[in-house]
């Protein structure tokens, strides 16, 4: 379970992985940031930022974030007196019949002084004798409001690397912030997927795995003997089918009951050839050891009606399933 000081470090920065140094850039590629946008009248985090800090993107949102102009960011006037600073953010929080909400967040803080100094910080120097980790920071969602109501998207000044610097998230940090406000978004994870072990969404491996060039050999490493397996279905959006890695969202599933487990298990064994094919699959399977043991396996539950057996070490495996091994995966 995440810690609150976890939790308030998340919506504070958000980090995703990156497959390159992905970094934030200053406004106008580079150049130093002019001032920023003062706007009149602050409502909510709901109407100004509705999408902020959106790190997961969830399915069956409750309402679409409209698109909504933001203000030009930059540094901040010295006429412009804040009196407060309001941070809106995404958290995780239990549903209230099971499973995970996504929810908005609109946190607001009075004490501004040590925070304006921070910010009025030079950009660091960029120094190619320190390495760089390569995660992209999703700085935080600020803005300043003065006592008339007027607010202001201030730029966070950034480290050697291109990062917000660290004075900014340690001041933001240690701020008594107060939740003003906070609505649901999006399902993170169904009741239905968290009753049966499974994550609301997962990408179909076959496809993806097959996209680009076909794994071989086409003879499982699966053995007909295997600990208990869990289940788990996913259903694909048309919009993700034939995709780079189609992601599929939870239907149904739980532990794979012992008399249908050894029926699987033979299904995938078999040693018959993988013809050619290009249709993507609606739905697919997802096998996994209840004990984390062993390989993963993936089954189209129709198009192509492959199979892919994946061991942790790697090299993996692809097969031809059948109607019968389709049927074997059906609502456990």
């Amino acid at each position: 379970m995440r810690s609150s000081r976890t939790a308030l470090a998340v919506a504070l920065l958000g980090v995703a992985l990156a497959g390159c140094g992905g970094t934030t850039t200053k406004p106008g590629g580079g150049e130093e940031p002019g001032p920023a946008e003062i706007v009149d009248g602050w409502t909510s985090c709901a109407e100004a930022a509705p999408r902020a800090g959106e790190v997961i993107t969830v399915p069956n949102t409750a309402t679409s974030a409209p698109a909504v102009p933001e203000p030009r960011i930059g540094r901040i006037d010295p006429a412009f007196t804040p009196i407060a600073v309001v941070l809106c953010g995404r958290g995780i929080q239990p549903g209230a019949g099971g499973g995970q909400e996504q929810t908005a967040t609109e946190r607001r803080a009075e004490e501004t002084s040590a925070l304006l100094a921070a910010l009025r910080l030079p950009d660091q120097q960029a120094d190619g004798e320190i390495a760089c980790t390569l995660d992209m920071v999703i700085p935080p969602w600020l803005a300043l409001v003065d006592e008339q109501g007027r607010w202001l998207r201030p730029y966070l000044p950034t480290d050697s690397c291109g990062k917000p610097r660290s004075e900014v998230t340690a001041v933001l940090a240690g701020l008594p912030w107060k939740t003003v406000a906070t609505r649901t978004v999006g399902q993170i994870e169904s009741p239905a997927a968290e009753a049966a072990g499974c994550a609301q969404r997962w990408a179909d491996m076959v496809w993806a795995e097959t996209r680009h060039g076909r794994p071989g050999p086409s003879v499982p490493a699966t053995s007909p003997a295997a600990g208990p397996l869990r289940l788990c279905v996913y259903q694909v959006p048309p919009s993700e089918q034939g995709g780079d890695k189609p992601a599929g969202d939870f239907v149904y599933g739980g532990p794979l009951p012992a008399e249908r487990q050894a029926g699987v298990l033979r299904g995938l064994s078999n040693r018959r050839a993988v013809p050619d094919c290009a249709t993507p699959a609606s739905r697919f399977a997802v096998l996994r050891s209840l004990d984390g043991a062993g390989p993963d396996r993936y089954v189209e539950l129709d198009g192509c009606r492959r199979f892919l057996v994946a061991p942790p070490s790697g090299g993996a495996q692809l097969g031809q399933g059948d109607d019968a091994l389709a049927k074997l995966l059906g609502p456990v």
